[in-house]
């Protein structure tokens, strides 16, 4: 787990920060998704997603490191099993942060943090577009006659094929 920053932690010194956000880590486990302090969810959001990584390569050695920041048994069986092959294919963010008010008692400001289980959309590769393609043509020097004539040469073929395609049928 990373060390945490300089300044005041999260009620109480460093230990007892890595404690409290490892158990709110296995909360969000166990139910999805807590509602806490917008702070304290920022600073969960790195730790959680961490021990989903390592649920993803599902070995041994995984399960061990986890289990040395997640004491209960149970919590670790369901993010390796449930969890984990419902974010395989995701390559980060498995969680969000949802804001959501503030605290009626010390006006404290609110938030929701949850797994993402989505499935993810594999992103298609767009088609280039054509300025693009028409970027290194413009590039090259050529004689403006020399270019009208290779522009109508270009032309005349394309447009003798429809026709025989015509004359064919």
């Amino acid at each position: 787990m990373p060390k945490p920053n300089k300044g005041p932690r999260l009620g109480g010194g460093p230990a007892h920060e890595r404690l409290m956000l490892n158990q709110m880590a296995s909360q969000l486990f166990e139910h999805k998704r807590i509602q806490t302090t917008e702070t304290k969810a920022k600073r969960l959001q790195p730790v959680a997603e961490r021990l989903v990584t390592f649920a993803k390569r599902g070995d041994l050695h995984a399960r061990r490191r986890v289990m040395r920041q997640i004491l209960d048994k149970s919590v670790v069986h369901e993010l390796f099993t449930e969890i984990a092959p419902l974010v395989e294919n995701r390559e980060g963010g498995y969680t969000r942060i949802i804001k959501t008010g503030f605290r009626k008692g010390d006006n404290a400001p609110l938030a929701v943090i949850e797994l993402v289980l989505e499935p993810v959309a594999p992103k298609q590769k767009a088609a280039k577009p054509a300025a693009a393609e028409e970027a290194p043509k413009a590039e090259e020097p050529e004689a403006p006659e020399a270019s009208d004539e290779a522009a109508e040469a270009a032309d005349a073929p394309a447009e003798e094929a429809p026709a025989a395609e015509e004359k064919a049928e």
